[in-house]
């Protein structure tokens, strides 16, 4: 695979393999996420899980023998843009919100994240942006209200915030991937994802440090069974699987990476009932059948209308 650009053709099969592998440990995280925040705080929990992620990624840096490349100002202030949105505000938004929702609506709400990744190709590259596709604006946004909405006294309350946190977490996320898919025309991606997790990760860390969050004995030995959820969300779930991400982006762009997003909810919502016990309504199973079809429509391939073949004079 070439690492340099996005490529025209078919999806290589081994890209749709490890995305998809890529997709259930991003699945079982919501879960996995979700039971962690109430051990830890929202905080101190991101900064643990980015930690543990920055560590796995330095181990694969060291065994490839591999540094980050000579950089100019500009691509390092792209980079450090990059970690911001993808690891330091990603990352708050995401376990402050599930802590105030529930794993089912994060995953549902994590598929958005096609749609607000072809909306920022439209943006960001030019793509084109059609009827259709704003039709899928609509269908994803009122499959998400649908779920919002079905809580009893919804709102601005504990969980309507966690679920617009949650969103927003998802545009972060979709506005860094845009990033990504420039410096990937220079940079190899694993340099890429060393390099935000690292900033991210001193982000994070020192956001805690300062703020009103602290790392305290009950916390720090929780028993055995939290620090193996956080050694999986932070090593298979975070290091690898944005590894894999990353390298997707750069091979075949964010809006084609994205798709494979559909299986986020899917494993997501199923990892949520069969792990925790949540239980799934018809509001749900609306919400979710909107957002997919929304997400569909709008990160479908524009058809190029083929030249007309010109006749030779006679």
């Amino acid at each position: 695979m070439n690492p340099r650009a996005p490529s025209p053709g078919a999806t290589p099969a081994a890209v749709q393999g490890w995305l998809l592998l890529a997709m259930v440990l991003w699945g079982v995280n919501v879960s996995a996420v979700k039971t962690l925040t109430a051990t830890f705080e929202p905080l101190t929990l991101a900064a643990v899980r980015m930690v543990v992620a920055c560590c796995a990624l330095s181990a694969i840096v060291l065994w490839r023998r591999t540094g980050l490349p000579a950089l100019h100002a500009r691509q390092l202030a792209a980079l450090a843009g990059c970690a911001f949105l993808m690891v330091y505000a990603n990352q708050i938004l995401f376990a402050q919100g599930l802590q105030r929702s529930t794993a089912t609506n994060g995953a549902l709400i994590m598929a958005l994240s096609p749609l607000v990744s072809s909306l920022m190709a439209a943006l960001v590259f030019g793509e084109r942006f059609t009827p259709r596709r704003m039709l899928g604006v609509a269908l994803g946004f009122a499959g998400v209200a649908a779920v919002v909405l079905s809580h009893p006294g919804a709102g601005l309350s504990s969980a309507g915030i966690g679920d617009l946190m949650l969103a927003l977490s998802v545009v972060s996320f979709a506005v860094g991937g845009a990033g990504v898919q420039r410096l990937a025309r220079q940079i190899d991606p694993l340099s890429i994802s060393w390099f935000i997790y690292i900033v991210g990760t001193l982000m994070l860390v020192v956001h805690t440090v300062l703020g009103p969050s602290r790392l305290g004995t009950a916390q720090l030995f929780p028993g055995a069974w939290p620090w193996v959820l956080v050694l999986f969300s932070g090593i298979a779930a975070t290091a690898a699987g944005n590894l894999i991400w990353n390298r997707a982006i750069s091979v075949i762009g964010m809006a084609r990476t994205a798709v494979f997003l559909y299986w986020v909810p899917v494993f997501g919502v199923g990892f949520a009932a069969l792990l925790l016990g949540e239980t799934l309504t018809w509001w749900h199973l609306a919400g979710f059948a909107a957002v997919m079809t929304g997400t569909w429509l709008g990160t479908r391939p524009v058809a190029v209308a083929a030249p007309v073949p010109v006749r030779p004079a006679s």
